[in-house]
């Protein structure tokens, strides 16, 4: 018989001393570690004000009114529904048996924000009848919070970027200007002051529109009438400026050089209008700076920049921002954007309708590079017809139509001889030279210049169907521009027969054409290329090619 050799003593002590070992671990990681009530106290306030929610966070302080009415202004404060945060307590100090010091950390989420607004902070907690509370102050929202005020955004804008001449001058300016307008309380005589104030041309108003602002606006609210330039108002200051009931109000806008420059294509600057702010989705608030009208609401986005956010102590009485807390995003600048326009073209071109009664327009355009140089309008113009215009070409079409014959006739040259009747006939109809001229047999160069009607009308009834069209199309017409602005770029029927081929060959008919279309034409026609070819193609320069020279 065998009998085992005993085991060692010290392997038997290895295995004991390993068992304990493991059983003390595993004994440890089941016990779960107590958190203090006065830690528990502190997080369930900090849950309680990150879920939004007043009458609960309040609950957990030493005065469950007043923290409940701070907290929920300052949530209003920070964009009311919609903000959330999340605080946690990160560590205890002072510990005594009736007090304690709770550390915290915070993030809050507000609305229209992707940046949260992170501090930290401490609470004073108290025991209470064996409760712990934290021992309220306003500072237990922020620690830079004082009593009597409540947390508030402050949104600042960046000053706008400027919209440049082709020479990278600022088209646009900050100017002086006074707003008159209307005090209702201390009108004595509103008849009266309203026929006094219509008197003055430079108000541009009527009695009856003044005396129906003021009807219609609210107790004790400014009535404006017109925003003049500094200049312009010291001008009729001395007529109006003693009226009883007459207020005025002086600021800096941004204008560009005269009241006319550029009208209305560049457009205006100013407070955003209810309309704008709810189209935004949130980008544009009340009170923010925005392009109003033109190229200045086109190209806002870029423009203006992004407003910061910043979080302020607000009076709990008058809400008036006190101390800065913190910035939530600072603001980011807008990037210029320099246009082709030439800034002594244009106001050459300014200066020409402002002597002109009727609706009238000029652009003006570079043909070797389509850059538009100069686009105006007269006073009594509809809006921006340069460029949104939509009228008959009239003889300035004969441009396109010569082209077709070219394109159609490899034989046509400039001589080749031409006849310009006074009149032609095209089944029945009569069409005539202007007064009926006529020159007899001469070069085709010389019926161009001499704006041969019945010339161009024979050319056009030799062409082929649709070959007007796609002349007109080489040139320009109906082209895929692509402004930041509204404009057109004319139309044309693919086919045409009898009279109404005849009268398109002559720019009537059913042809229809803006003045920024007809210059460009010719302009395509004095380079030989597609003055506006850029805009037409993903593949080209940015569509802002014409406004935008980099």
């Amino acid at each position: 018989m065998i009998t085992p050799a005993p085991r060692p003593r010290s392997r038997w002590l290895a295995v004991v001393v390993a068992l304990t070992i493991a059983a003390l671990a595993l004994t440890g990681c089941g016990r779960a570690k107590k958190i203090p009530p006065e830690q528990q106290a502190a997080q369930a306030y900090l849950t309680a004000l990150g879920a939004a929610d007043p009458a609960t966070a309040g609950q957990h302080t030493t005065d469950a009114g007043a923290a409940s009415a701070t907290i929920g202004a300052s949530l209003a404060g920070l964009g009311g529904d919609g903000v959330r945060g999340e605080l946690r307590v990160t560590g205890l100090t002072d510990r005594q048996p009736t007090s304690a010091t709770a550390h915290y950390d915070a993030s809050w989420q507000l609305p229209g924000l992707s940046t949260p607004w992170k501090y930290a902070g401490s609470l004073p907690m108290v025991k209470q009848a064996e409760n712990w509370r934290v021992d309220w102050k306003a500072s237990d929202i922020h620690p830079q919070l004082v009593d009597g005020s409540h947390l508030a955004l402050k949104r600042s804008q960046p000053p706008r970027a400027a919209l440049q001449d082709g020479n990278g001058t600022p088209l646009f300016r900050p100017t002086a200007v006074v707003t008159v307008g209307i005090n209702p309380p201390a009108v004595r005589d509103l008849s009266g002051l309203a026929t006094r104030l219509a008197a003055v041309p430079a108000l541009q108003t009527t009695a009856g529109e003044i005396i129906s602002a003021v009807k219609a606006a609210g107790k004790g609210q400014f009535v404006p009438i017109i925003t003049l330039r500094r200049p312009a108002y010291e001008q009729i200051k001395a007529k109006i400026y003693n009226l009883p009931g007459t207020q005025f109000q002086s600021e800096t806008r941004l204008l560009p050089p005269t009241s006319n420059f550029g009208k209305p294509l560049l457009g205006s600057v100013g407070p955003a209008t209810a309309e704008i702010v709810q189209a935004s989705q949130g980008q544009v608030k009340a009170g923010d700076t925005v392009g109003l009208s033109g190229l200045q609401q086109a190209l806002d986005a870029q423009l203006r920049g992004t407003p910061g956010v910043e979080v302020y102590a607000a009076s709990d009485t008058d809400a008036t921002p006190g101390a800065k807390l913190g910035t939530v995003t600072p603001p980011v600048a807008g990037k210029p954007v320099r246009l082709t326009l030439d800034s002594g073209l244009q106001a050459a071109a300014d200066a020409t309708l402002a002597r002109e009664s009727r609706p009238a327009s000029i652009v003006a355009l570079q043909p070797s590079t389509g850059k538009i140089l100069a686009v105006a309008n007269s006073a009594s113009a509809p809006g921006d017809i340069a460029l949104t215009g939509q009228y008959p070409a009239g003889s300035t079409f004969k441009i396109a139509t010569y082209t077709a014959a070219f394109q159609t006739d490899p034989a046509l040259t400039a001589a080749t001889a031409v006849d310009c009747p006074p009149t032609v006939t095209v089944n029945g109809r009569t069409f005539e030279n202007e007064d009926e001229f006529e020159h007899g047999r001469i070069p085709l160069t010389a019926a161009f210049g001499y704006s041969c009607n019945t010339t161009a009308i024979s050319f056009g009834m030799k062409l082929p169907a649709g070959a007007l069209a796609k002349a007109a199309n080489s040139l320009g017409l109906g082209g895929d521009w692509k402004l930041p602005v509204p404009a057109f770029p004319g139309s044309i029927p693919a086919t045409a027969t009898g009279t109404e081929q005849a009268a398109e060959a002559i720019g009537q008919g059913k042809v229809l054409v803006s003045p920024l279309l007809m210059a460009s034409m010719a302009g395509a026609a004095a380079s030989g290329t597609r003055s506006l070819r850029h805009c037409s193609s993903a593949s080209r320069p940015s569509p802002a090619r014409h406004w935008a020279a980099g």
